[in-house]
C-alpha cells in the first residue's frame, strides 16, 4: 500500500435544506452555489422523510436539456414518465439514469401516501458535443446493481462505474464515456475500514448520511460534503455506530458552465435558445 497516494479532505460544507418541484423538502449536498459544484457534478439532492407532506406532490412535469440526471432510490416507490414515452418505476434500491440531451419534458410522481421516502437525486453534466443529443432512460432495480461484500467490514452498492477490490472487478450497467463516473453508496459497520481505489484525474467526493467516518485523519460528520483532493486511493474507517457515504467520483469536463434552472449549456445564447425552444414546443417536435 506504500506507493498509493491517499486522497485527503480539502474542503468541507453542509448540506443546505431547500425545496424543489412541487413543494418537496429536501437537502442540497452539492451545487448550492458555483463555488459548491464539482465537474463534472451540477448537483446532488437529498431527500428523506418519513411525512408525505414532505413528498407527496412530487415532481410534475418540468424540462431539462444538457445533463443527466441519476435518481437513487434508498427507500420508496417513485414513477418516471416522460414526452419520448419513456416510463418506469423506481423502487427501492434502484436507480433511474436519464440523458436530457437536447431536451425531454418529464415527471417524477410518488407510489406511496405514506411511508418513507429516501434518495438521491444526482446532475451530471454532459460535455459539449453531447449535449444534443437525443434523450434517453434507463431503469434498473436493486438487483441488477454491483453488491459487494465487505465481510464483517461492511458493503458497497456500485451504481455507476467499475471498481476493483481484492483483485476483483465490479462494473455496473450504468456507464458513461466521457465523464467516467464512479458512483457508490458504501456502509460501513461499527470501526470497519475500506481502501477505495480513485484513478487519480478523476474528481471526487463524499456525503455522510450515517453515523460518522473518518478520512485521512478528519472525522467527515452528518450531512457533510467532502470534496477530496487528488490521489489514487481513499481510506475510509467507521466510527463506533459505523458510518455510511455517497461517493461521487468523475473525470472534469473543464468547459464553460452556464445554468438557467432546468437547462445547463456552455454560454448564454445556448440558454437562450434553450428557452425559446422550450416556449415554442420545439423539444417535443
Amino acid at each position: 500500500m506504500s506507493n498509493q497516494q491517499y486522497r485527503t479532505i480539502r474542503q468541507v460544507f453542509s448540506a443546505l435544506a431547500t425545496e424543489d418541484g412541487a413543494g418537496v423538502s429536501l437537502k442540497r449536498a452539492l451545487g448550492q452555489t458555483d463555488g459548491q459544484r464539482m465537474d463534472p457534478y451540477l448537483m446532488m439532492d437529498v431527500f428523506f422523510s418519513d411525512d408525505p407532506q414532505d413528498y407527496i406532490a412530487g415532481f410534475p412535469d418540468h424540462p431539462h436539456r444538457g445533463f443527466e440526471t441519476i435518481t437513487y432510490m434508498l427507500e420508496g416507490n417513485m414513477l418516471h414518465e416522460d414526452h419520448v414515452g419513456h416510463r418506469g418505476e423506481l423502487k427501492t434500491g434502484g436507480i433511474q439514469w436519464m440523458t436530457a440531451g437536447r431536451g425531454i419534458i418529464h415527471s417524477e410522481m410518488p407510489q406511496q401516501i405514506d411511508g418513507e421516502m429516501r434518495g438521491f437525486q444526482i446532475w451530471l453534466n454532459l460535455p459539449r458535443s453531447e449535449k444534443m443529443k437525443a434523450p434517453s432512460y434507463q431503469n434498473f432495480d436493486a438487483e441488477q446493481l454491483p453488491n459487494i461484500s465487505l465481510l464483517e467490514q461492511g458493503q458497497i452498492i456500485l451504481i455507476a462505474g467499475s471498481l476493483t477490490l481484492d483483485g476483483d472487478t465490479y462494473t455496473s450497467p450504468v456507464q458513461a464515456q466521457a465523464t467516467q463516473p464512479l458512483i457508490a453508496d458504501i456502509r460501513l459497520e461499527a470501526h470497519g475500514e475500506v481502501h477505495i481505489p480513485i484513478p487519480t484525474g478523476l474528481n471526487a467526493l463524499l456525503y455522510l448520511f450515517e453515523g460518522e467516518i473518518e478520512v485521512g485523519g478528519h472525522t467527515l460528520q452528518f450531512d457533510q460534503t467532502a470534496i477530496l483532493s487528488d490521489g489514487d486511493m481513499v481510506h475510509l474507517k467507521a466510527g463506533i455506530l459505523g458510518g455510511r457515504v455517497m461517493l461521487l467520483a468523475g473525470k472534469p469536463l473543464n468547459e464553460p458552465i452556464v445554468q438557467y434552472g432546468p437547462f445547463v449549456m456552455n454560454s448564454v445564447e445556448e440558454i437562450q435558445q434553450a428557452i425559446d425552444d422550450y416556449n415554442s414546443g420545439k423539444f417535443i417536435s
